[in-house]
């Protein structure tokens, strides 16, 4: 782990992130190398913006009986590290240091279980919708302090890394804005976003079907 300036991290929490702390955490592996960025999505109801269900689904504190949709998600136990509002605001539910339950069942570059050596990010919307401009600038001041505290080599979406079961951030997500926001090398974004940047101009391939077979954000640890 990099050394870090104290005014920014303080046990792998960031100063300008609201702390709201999540029991659903773990400690990562010793051998763990923390060089992962995980983006997702998440609403909730699905398609519903700027209430508190989500932080109180990382906390244990969701009314299954609030929503007719909470019934299907009743009992998960999930969390995620970092989670940018619609209007830019940024919390935070789990120290960097620790183990998010964010990706679940994944795999990328040449490793399984991501949530071992991952820091996941969620944005408040859902697949298929574009994300706001504060949502961006938050993203985009957020990773170059994470990438200062932790030896972060790639960034990829939860679709890349678990391109079975999920679809998120989704093609409303603009990869290529934020790649040029960070000046960020190509070989630290997934395959697929880097070979349709306008510099890559080729015939693409057609997505498998599994891509597209869900657009819920959510997954078990």
């Amino acid at each position: 782990m990099r050394q870090s300036n104290t005014a920014l991290w303080v046990d792998g929490w960031y100063r300008f992130a609201l702390r709201r702390v999540s029991s659903n955490f773990g400690s990562r592996p010793l051998s763990a190398q923390i060089d992962l960025i995980v983006l997702h999505c998440i609403s909730l109801p699905p398609g519903h913006y700027m209430g508190c269900e989500v932080q109180q689904l990382f906390t244990n504190q969701l009314d299954w009986n609030a929503h007719p949709y909470f019934k299907s998600i009743q009992g998960l136990a999930v969390s995620t590290h970092f989670y940018i509002r619609r209007n830019g605001e940024l919390w935070q539910f789990v120290s960097c240091n620790d183990r998010a339950w964010h990706a679940g069942v994944s795999n990328y570059r040449g490793r399984s279980n991501c949530n071992d050596d991952s820091i996941g990010i969620e944005l408040e919307g859902q697949v298929g919708d574009t994300f706001e401009a504060s949502q961006y600038e938050t993203l985009s001041a957020l990773c170059p302090a994470i990438m200062q505290r932790y030896p972060i080599a790639h960034v990829a979406g939860h679709e890349h890394i678990a391109p079975d079961r999920k679809t998120d951030p989704g093609k409303g997500f603009e990869w290529h804005g934020f790649q040029n926001s960070l000046s960020m090398d190509s070989r630290s974004l997934p395959f697929r976003i880097v070979m349709d940047s306008p510099s890559h101009r080729q015939p693409v391939q057609t997505v498998s079907p599994a891509l597209d077979a869900s657009s819920n954000a959510l997954s078990f640890p």
